[in-house]
């Protein structure tokens, strides 16, 4: 019972320090006068990944690599097959290929990165420099080029609720510092109570702290994304929830994977050397497929993926070794 509390608290805990830490750093730029695109593509983006890196950064420091690893490559697999597949179901998701390019590439680029230098069983704090450079390139690249567009003062491409924000002034100054802190602990202090219930669960079922890493962790730090995924879908804007999903892929792996080993370089657990990562890469094809060559997800695409997100989980805890076995 007690478990089931801090797996409560800690996820309550993670969500609204996340979601007030926002909001106070978007309405300090906004005093400082920062672009909406630069506050989209920074403060929104780190912020809304918070809970992913603060439990990933937790796990590391605590000598736990099944779960720092194990968030950020479950995040990715729950992302595209839980959170599109739950979007693609409310409404049909339709994109325009072309828009995707980039975004896409990155993703696919990050995901290929991230494994290769994986497949040495263990991530460098260089290689997280590496990681971590990478994105800052990617940033600055994305920044101009939507410069030039003319949308650098846009706020059409922030999360709706923050959008609203700019109607308004911002708030003031020592409130939003107090947002600020007060999200920073709250994040902390959840991300604190959930690596705790989680490596108790994992002694508890007699798993290893990868498979709770992978699912359970996963998909709960996942949960801003879900929320915003479905809003905009039953609104019928879906697809906002790809560019989020693809977004929240390239920063879990570069931001969260680069800043955690460079922090305190971390071992990659042999199951998901050996089978999460070729999932991950598998989804990520399969969606970009569908992206990119039949211009969307429609309903029963929609059904697909949540099936095998299903028997994705079912898998870890039924046991990835004994089913290759059988299958082998």
């Amino acid at each position: 019972m007690l478990t089931i509390f801090q797996f409560a608290a800690g996820f309550v805990l993670l969500l609204f320090g996340a979601e007030y830490l926002v909001r106070g750093a978007v309405s300090l730029a906004r005093r400082l006068k920062v672009s909406p695109m630069i506050i989209g593509m920074t403060i929104v983006a780190y912020g809304t990944t918070a809970p992913e890196l603060v439990v990933s950064l937790q796990a590391a420091f605590d000598g736990l690599p099944g779960i720092s690893v194990g968030n950020v490559v479950g995040s990715n697999i729950a992302n595209i097959l839980m959170i599109l597949g739950v979007s693609a179901v409310i409404f049909p998701i339709v994109v325009n290929p072309r828009a995707l390019l980039r975004d896409g590439a990155m993703l696919a680029g990050s995901a290929i990165l991230f494994t290769a230098l994986a497949l040495s069983g263990f991530i460098e704090r260089w290689q997280g420099g590496l990681m971590v450079a990478l994105l800052v390139g990617y940033s600055i690249y994305a920044f101009t080029t939507e410069r030039r567009r003319g949308k650098a003062n846009d706020p059409g491409d922030l999360p709706e609720e923050l959008a609203e924000e700019f109607k308004d002034a911002p708030q003031a100054t020592w409130l939003s510092v107090l947002s600020v802190v007060g999200g920073i602990v709250s994040v902390v202090a959840g991300a604190k109570l959930l690596v705790t219930a989680a490596v108790f669960t994992a002694r508890s079922l007699g798993v290893g702290e990868e498979i709770i890493g992978l699912t359970i962790v996963a998909v709960g730090t996942s949960l801003p994304e879900l929320a915003t995924a479905t809003v905009a879908a039953l609104k019928k804007h879906s697809e906002i929830a790809v560019g989020n999903i693809m977004g929240a892929g390239v920063y879990n792996l570069l931001a969260i994977m680069g800043l955690v080993a460079l922090a305190a370089p971390i071992p990659v657990p042999a199951q998901i050397l050996t089978f999460d990562l070729w999932i991950m890469l598998a989804v990520t094809a399969l969606l970009l497929f569908f992206l990119l060559a039949r211009k969307g997800l429609s309903r029963p695409v929609g059904f697909g993926f949540l099936g095998l997100f299903v028997a994705y989980t079912a898998l870890q805890y039924w046991g990835v070794e004994k089913a290759m076995a059988t299958i082998f």
